[in-house]
């Protein structure tokens, strides 16, 4: 309860004064200076031990804290949050005890002391919240890849690629290449597929090098890709969503790495990758994987890379014809337009429920419907079959 009048101290002397004269009881008096009988008896008390001194306002603060932050844990925390600067209290704190640090504080306890030492920047951390995440149920399920835009270098521009597993959100590859041709990846995808086997699907953006743009058509990196016996889905436009956890890998790149650095040419942007993918892969505690790292729930793949490509081939009863070099074929005296990616490759055409209408598949692969009811055309009408699924919105 707050004393009536004047300043504190002279009501307290009051109070104090007039008690002692005993011509008021203490209840009658703390009634007076509207404050209760349990204030007035500790001021009453301070000041017969202390004098007026005993009568000052006394810090809150506990004389012992005995879960208060050990100085060494703390010491340890403010020096790693020097090290890794974008690692917020849940990171820190598991690392630490990865490192063997022991009695390591809460999350919360971690990040007041980073908010203590002026190491939080307070919008950043009010931007901050928890997205909704969906993951394959296994390592290799499915790979995204992306190119994270250019850097500038002192010699030239890196176009960094990056491969991360959907399920682990372990690093397969980050990649400094000097452009983004579809040579390029596929040398970098060769040498991915050696090292970690083959995942089951890919998933890409739209357009070059990856394809998808194309209403029917097939690119030569998705056929590419159909014969080393892996499938390309791509992102739907406009939804960068849909290849979340690559965009969020890409944020982290930037943040950890790129943004405060600056290299001469690509070996010295792959020395640098080659470090930050294993601090990634092996230290960097992950939210989305209950703070562990990784490499903790990644395994290579058990389905090797074959280094001669495979040569479609087919049941007896499919109808099979050969592709020619403008990327057409002839099926039932109809023209039936593919792409020219499948140029002297054999598809596979199998009937449908629906009279007149067939499925084109190449190898294992559905790539097609064919509706040859058009009786007056002397093409069939093609539709590539869609390579987008809901089900890939994974963040």
């Amino acid at each position: 309860m707050p004393w009536k009048s004047g300043t504190v101290m002279d009501s307290r002397r009051e109070f104090v004064r007039l008690v002692e004269q005993g011509d008021i009881s203490v209840a009658e008096l703390c009634r007076r200076f509207a404050i209760s009988r349990e204030t007035g008896y500790v001021w009453l008390r301070r000041y017969r031990a202390e004098g007026e001194a005993g009568l000052r306002d006394r810090s809150s603060r506990p004389l012992t804290s005995p879960t208060r932050c050990a100085p060494e844990i703390e010491s340890h925390i403010v020096d790693l949050r020097g090290i890794r600067p974008s690692w917020g209290g849940r990171k820190l704190g598991q690392r630490l005890r990865d490192l063997g640090v022991t009695r390591v504080p809460a999350a919360s306890t971690v990040t007041e002391v980073l908010r203590r030492h002026g190491l939080l920047d307070p919008a950043e951390s009010e931007q901050r919240t928890p997205p909704q995440r969906f993951e394959r149920s296994a390592p290799n399920e499915l790979w995204q890849m992306d190119f994270k835009g250019h850097i500038a270098m002192d010699r030239g521009r890196c176009h960094p690629l990056t491969v991360l597993d959907d399920h682990s959100r372990y690093s397969i590859g980050v990649i400094a290449c000097a452009n983004e041709t579809e040579q390029t990846v596929k040398a970098h995808l060769t040498d991915l597929f050696r090292r970690h086997g083959l995942p089951v699907a890919m998933l890409a953006d739209n357009g070059s090098p990856w394809g998808g743009s194309g209403a029917t058509g097939y690119t030569a990196m998705e056929v590419w890709l159909m014969r080393v016996g892996i499938r390309l889905y791509h992102g739907r436009a406009r939804h960068p969503q849909t290849q979340g956890k690559e965009e969020r890998f890409h944020r982290t790149l930037t943040v950890e790495l790129l943004q405060a650095n600056r290299f001469a040419d690509l070996i010295a942007c792959q020395a640098a990758f080659d470090a930050f993918r294993r601090i990634y892969n092996t230290e960097r505690p992950h939210e989305a994987l209950g703070l562990a790292v990784p490499q903790s729930r990644y395994r290579v793949s058990q389905v090797a890379f074959a280094e001669a490509l495979a040569m479609p081939d087919y049941y007896a009863e499919d109808v099979v014809r050969r592709v020619h070099q403008d990327g057409a074929t002839c099926f039932r005296g109809w023209r039936v337009k593919l792409s020219q990616a499948f140029a002297g490759l054999d598809v596979a055409f199998r009937p449908t429920a629906t009279d007149g209408v067939w499925r084109a598949y190449f190898m294992r692969f559905l790539i097609a419907e064919v509706d040859l009811r058009d009786q007056a055309g002397k093409t069939a009408a093609v539709r590539k079959v869609s390579d987008r699924s809901a089900g890939l919105v994974t963040v």
